[in-house]
């Protein structure tokens, strides 16, 4: 659920912008005045950006419908992370996939954030998936919690998507035939979203099940580490070959929606000037090497393949030191406000 700039208008773009700075601003500000001395929250941070950043390269097809979809990653981060924490994991990795990969609009960035981060942090994981859940390990709760909280955030993303692209005005989509298109497939997505988000989560219950519920009594998660640094190398490595490459659920309902396979760019000197700048960043644009696509020239199978291990190896690697970076620093600044409240005393 990636926009791209020819959904949008400089001005509704320029405020999500604000409003994703604003919660990141906000949700690093509330780390800081986190009160657990040292939080084991703050390891996993690096590793759950590059697990997440692989899993988002997997596109799995939604059957007799001709679209594909991706994991958001959103709300099993807000489970592990807590939504602050969840919410800056997921922005910076969105943020590495706009600049290095031409994932999502440049201009677009700040609704992708908004879209993907923030429903699942702050409203689908406070106040559906912990009310279901309580402190429950039942398998059962889990599912239910995970499968509904993560329907919720994303058909929320989606319907918002559907309100940034009219309020732009420059698609020429009709509002109810967008949300028609729009709202089924993203709630076939949402299926496959929370159960594996179930799946995942049932893992930590069975090896570090406290991490879910209360970090100060958690000891450093050293398997969990290793497992989802694992699973990131196979995913982003390995199993992202196999990923489908069908249009995914916004694209599917762009093209159903305005009966055209690819909208114009609106050509304004702002949507020219940030495709020039994401042409210059994108060093692996389309998770590739810049050659042709398999489906371009059918011969050229395993040059794909192994352009696809070095992007997303090099993508999952990348997400790991920035977000596990911007853990450690939060974590400093965390330690510099103590000591300074404790002069002032």
């Amino acid at each position: 659920m990636h926009m791209a700039d020819a959904l949008l208008s400089p001005a509704v773009g320029g405020v999500f912008w604000l409003a994703s700075a604003g919660i990141i601003g906000y949700s690093s500000r509330k780390i800081t005045e986190e009160k657990e001395q040292v939080s084991v929250k703050t390891p996993l941070m690096g590793v759950m950006g590059a697990f997440v950043f692989a899993a988002q390269m997997i596109n799995f097809t939604i059957p007799g419908t001709g679209s594909s979809g991706h994991l958001g990653g959103g709300l099993i981060l807000a489970a592990m992370l807590g939504p602050c924490r969840a919410f800056i994991t997921l922005a910076s990795v969105l943020v590495i996939q706009c600049l290095f990969f031409a994932d999502g609009g440049l201009l677009a960035l700040g609704c992708n954030i908004f879209n993907l981060a923030f429903f699942p942090a702050f409203i689908a994981y406070p106040f559906i998936y912990k009310v279901i859940a309580g402190k429950s390990l039942n398998s059962g709760r889990l599912a239910v919690a995970s499968v509904t909280a993560a329907e919720a955030g994303l058909l929320m993303g989606a319907f918002s998507v559907v309100v940034q692209t009219s309020f732009s005005g420059i698609s020429e989509l009709p509002f109810g035939t967008f949300i028609l298109f729009m709202m089924p497939i993203h709630f076939a997505i949402g299926i496959v979203e929370g159960l594996a988000t179930w799946g995942v989560l049932q893992f930590v219950a069975k090896t570090q099940p406290v991490l879910l519920f209360d970090t100060g009594k958690a000891s450093y998660p050293a398997m969990l580490i290793t497992a989802f640094a694992v699973a990131a190398v196979a995913l982003g490595g390995f199993i992202s070959w196999f990923a489908s490459s069908r249009p995914d659920g916004l694209e599917w309902a762009t093209m159903k929606a305005a009966g055209i396979e690819e909208l114009a760019d609106a050509g304004d000197k702002i949507h020219r000037f940030t495709a020039e700048v994401q042409d210059k960043l994108a060093f692996f644009p389309d998770y590739s090497l810049g050659r042709v696509s398999e489906r371009e020239c059918p011969g050229a199978v395993a040059p794909v393949k192994l352009a696809t291990t070095i992007a997303g190896t090099t993508g999952g690697v990348f997400a790991f030191l920035v977000v596990g970076a911007l853990g450690l620093l939060l974590g400093k600044r965390k330690q510099s406000r103590k000591c300074w409240r404790k002069l002032k005393k």
